[in-house]
């Protein structure tokens, strides 16, 4: 699937971004974008052998006045809610009602949380119960409350936005882990492209530091265990693997000719989007990515830069180092994005798009983020945006200067 082409052009106007660093898109360039490689903030006590980017303290207040709405929400509600708020507020739009009311909403989004207590119970049990079938029919009836499951639906998300934030017009939600945040992104630039649409407000949240995830991520072994490590590091040093982190971006996305009339001043524009998913062999992930590239039209363009979400899965992120350093050179300078947020799953994309924005309107990439990167150079007109998910999906986005 790749975004309709027409000559609308789709501008960045807002950016909402929390991480392990703090809030707001002015921060994390002050943070990020000076001359030294910046330390990343990282838990690796309270869920070892696994290190977690955790959430930044926050006065959820700020963004979510009233405090039943806060108490109804979980906290990859909140963040994504808060967050969402931050990109209006960036837009300078969050109290023009009239085109808050009309805004898209596109957000990507994981499953809810869960009742942690119930799970250990039953996966105690699990261990020595011969029928775990019969266990779980038991004792799941009794323990998860129809409440519990209906507040933590993935569209409430969306949902919890239009209520605090008033942004009313359509609304679509993805799952699909680092997949939904980049569909979420071709899905409302390809609107604003082919003029269904003249604004959205698009992006992703997550919550690194549950359980129930690092759980889930385990049983696959995708996890990287005792190892904080930057991407590069850490594939030479171990067996490679994941290290979670929360984090959420939100974007004002416009037509550029909306956008003009009512003065804004755009970051950047997002030139191209792509994505596919298929079977994970060299043989056949490379090609589809090639033709995703193509599709983006950054394989015709002079790229300055490449933020990149690689996971740190060994084998996948291998692959699209090779596959980058062979279209673009080995000079290419990369900055991996979750060497920094850590792996923060659909909210990867919309951040990575976030970070390519905030340097094109700043005249200048970023500093290596770890020292097997290669250095930047020069003002970068255009940068690519990669997403290669741990275990199926890629996406790349071209996001140039207006």
């Amino acid at each position: 699937m790749s975004m309709t082409k027409n000559n609308r052009e789709v501008w960045i106007t807002g950016i909402g971004l929390v991480s392990c660093f703090g809030e707001g898109a002015a921060h994390h360039w002050q943070v990020l974008g000076g001359d030294s490689t910046p330390i990343p903030i990282q838990e690796k006590e309270l869920y070892a052998p696994y290190t977690v980017h955790p959430l930044p303290e926050m006065d959820w207040s700020k963004q979510i006045p009233r405090r039943g709405d806060q108490r109804q929400m979980e906290n990859w509600q909140r963040l994504g809610t808060y967050t969402a708020g931050l990109a209006l507020d960036d837009a300078g739009v969050k109290e023009n009602d009239e085109m808050v009311s009309a805004m898209d909403l596109v957000v990507a989004a994981g499953g809810g949380e869960r009742d942690i207590d119930s799970d250990r119970q039953i996966l105690g049990e699990a261990i020595n119960h011969k029928d775990r079938d019969k266990l779980l029919i038991e004792r799941l009836p009794n323990d998860l409350r129809p409440t519990l499951f209906l507040a933590q639906l993935s569209n409430l998300l969306a949902g919890n936005i239009s209520i605090v934030h008033k942004v009313t017009g359509s609304s679509r939600t993805y799952m699909g882990e680092e997949n939904a945040g980049v569909t979420a992104i071709e899905n409302a630039v390809a609107r604003i492209s082919a003029g269904q649409s003249t604004q959205a407000l698009v992006g992703g949240a997550y919550n690194a530091e549950r359980p129930d995830l690092l759980l889930i991520q385990e049983l696959g072994h995708y996890l990287s265990q005792n190892s904080g490590e930057a991407i590069i590091k850490r594939l030479k040093q171990t067996q490679g693997g994941i290290v979670p982190g929360t984090a959420s971006a939100f974007l004002v996305i416009e037509d550029a000719d909306f956008a003009r009339k009512r003065g804004a001043e755009p970051y950047a524009k997002i030139s191209g989007v792509a994505s596919d998913l298929g079977k994970r062999d060299p043989q056949k992930t490379i090609p589809r990515v090639a033709s995703i590239l193509e599709k983006t039209g950054a394989d015709k363009k002079t790229i300055d830069g490449i933020i990149s979400c690689a996971s740190g899965v060994k084998d996948i992120s291998e692959l699209e180092m090779v596959f980058l350093a062979e279209k673009f050179g080995p000079q290419i300078p990369i900055r991996f994005l979750t060497s920094m947020f850590g792996n923060s799953i659909e909210g990867n994309f919309p951040s990575s798009i976030a970070l390519a924005a905030m340097a094109l309107k700043n005249n200048k990439f970023y500093p290596q983020f770890e020292q097997a990167e290669q250095p930047a150079s020069g003002e970068p007109s255009s940068i690519l945006v990669t997403s290669f998910g741990h275990r199926f999906g890629e996406g790349m986005a071209l996001v140039e200067k207006t």
